[in-house]
């Protein structure tokens, strides 16, 4: 292969067989379940990295069910997310994220710089409660329930929330171990669809593990939950601030 062919052909790894194929990705019938929480603000400040501001002490613990994705396909993710402003600007910082597709996993630390790690997530109705889980191996990890589709939930206002920035610190490193690009990213949600949106009571446990620290960020109230489901478009993203930069 010549050089050009490498230059012209290169956008993952391995090169001639890449684990996700080009974007843009478009997810149907995404579904959302987040339980939004209180938490230490000393904890959150110890993670967030500035430029980024702590907005509140708050976390949104959000379990994602995506049946249908373009090149990513079918799988389930959840994670932490963060209030924080940037510039005076309301947004979310994404601070871990869990699931179980290897091509996803790629993907999203590449091109966005997603905290992206393998472990099984999972998210089921059981009866009257929706119910997920995390477990790394075989430990849980996370365990939320919230009373299933209790109370309808204004469209407007989860639309604004999804319309929000979010920012990831992405970092690849150089060959000798030294951080080659260390960037905040900023990306937002495009095309989006609501189809529905539900809340209703909730409850929330995160439990301690050696390399899955969701307790590092640990519960202290329960705040609100939320349900819903969408079709929407997941934007490539921009540099918001290069640490490398002198």
């Amino acid at each position: 292969m010549k050089i050009e062919d490498v230059r012209r052909t290169a956008y993952s790894m391995p090169l001639t067989n890449p684990s996700f194929p080009p974007g843009p990705y478009r997810f149907y019938d995404r579904e959302y379940f987040i339980v939004t929480y209180k938490t230490d603000r000393e904890a959150l400040e110890a993670v967030v990295p500035e430029p980024l501001e702590v907005a509140e002490p708050v976390v949104k613990y959000e379990f994602i069910r995506m049946p249908d994705s373009t090149g990513f396909g079918d799988y389930t993710e959840t994670g932490q997310v963060i209030p924080v402003r940037f510039k005076g600007e309301e947004g979310a910082y994404t601070h871990a994220m869990y699931l179980d597709d290897e091509g996803p996993i790629a993907g999203g630390r590449e091109l966005w710089g997603f905290p992206k790690k393998l472990a099984k997530p999972k998210i089921a109705v059981e009866s009257d409660v929706l119910v997920g889980s995390l477990h790394y191996g075989s430990v849980l990890c996370a365990s939320a329930t919230m009373g299933y589709k209790h109370r309808k939930v204004d469209h407007d206002a989860v639309l604004k929330s999804m319309k929000a920035p979010n920012f990831i610190l992405k970092i690849i490193p150089h060959v000798d171990g030294s951080p080659r690009i260390c960037e905040l990213v900023r990306f937002h949600l495009e095309e989006i669809t609501l189809k529905e949106a539900w809340t209703g009571p909730a409850a929330l446990g995160l439990f301690p593990h050696a390399l899955c620290d969701v307790a590092r960020l640990p519960v202290r109230e329960v705040v609100s939950a939320l349900h819903y489901k969408a079709d929407l478009t997941l934007g490539l993203g921009s540099v918001a601030f290069d640490y490398m930069a002198k």
